[in-house]
């Protein structure tokens, strides 16, 4: 069995979450890629207001439903208390017994792997797949940046069993989506409609 982990605050999940998850699912042959939902993201606590966990897993779910091979992750939520990547990776192995586990993470994520509590532990343990999306110039041709992203990843990447993976390029972050309900804008076709009533059904990020 190969799984994908693909964690993150979902804070709201948003289509390009979606697509990195069946890109690498078809791109990699994954029998599943977990989407695992982070209880407290340690990196971002104090520095900004960040859902109820059970409702962001809320909108994960609807959002990933119907969608084969791909879970919405409850696996840290469960756990509890502050959300480390070593947890989780021991935890899928003693659920799943996985020939092949791969930690799917974005470029802006992997430039920070100096800073991940524990990765002795893990490292060893997983593929990373280093996430990227390529740019489109102004002629219309389009480049790709994982070479790129490699060679400035380098010093994170010592240690690693470590590969790039390109995606199309979608401009979309929850903060993004965040500051559009602030500002009382459409989220038509950047999060999934179940997703958009859980947000107004709960008054998130007004």
């Amino acid at each position: 069995m190969r799984i994908g982990i693909l964690g993150g605050t979902f804070d709201p999940v948003h289509i390009g979450h979606l697509v990195a998850a069946v890109n690498a699912r078809d791109e990699l042959v994954l029998d599943k890629v977990l989407m695992v939902v982070a209880n407290q993201p340690w990196q971002k606590i104090g520095v900004r207001t960040i859902a109820p966990a059970e409702i962001r897993l809320k909108m994960l779910s609807e959002a990933v439903k119907g969608i084969h091979g791909i879970s919405a992750c409850d696996i840290e939520i469960k756990r509890g208390g502050l959300s480390y990547t070593a947890d989780t990776v021991s935890a899928v192995k003693k659920m799943y017994l996985p020939d092949e586990i791969y930690l799917l993470v974005g470029a802006d994520v992997a430039s920070e792997l100096s800073t991940w509590e524990r990765v002795e532990e893990f490292q060893k343990d997983v593929q990373l797949v280093v996430i990227s999306r390529p740019s489109e110039h102004v002629d219309g041709s389009l480049s790709c940046h994982s070479c790129m992203e490699e060679e400035k990843l380098a010093g994170n990447l010592l240690g690693w069993r470590a590969s790039s993976m390109a995606i199309p390029a979608l401009y979309i972050s929850s903060s993004m989506i965040r500051e559009r309900v602030r500002n009382k804008k459409s989220l038509d076709f950047l999060v999934p409609p179940s997703v958009i009533d859980i947000i107004i059904a709960n008054r998130l990020y007004c």
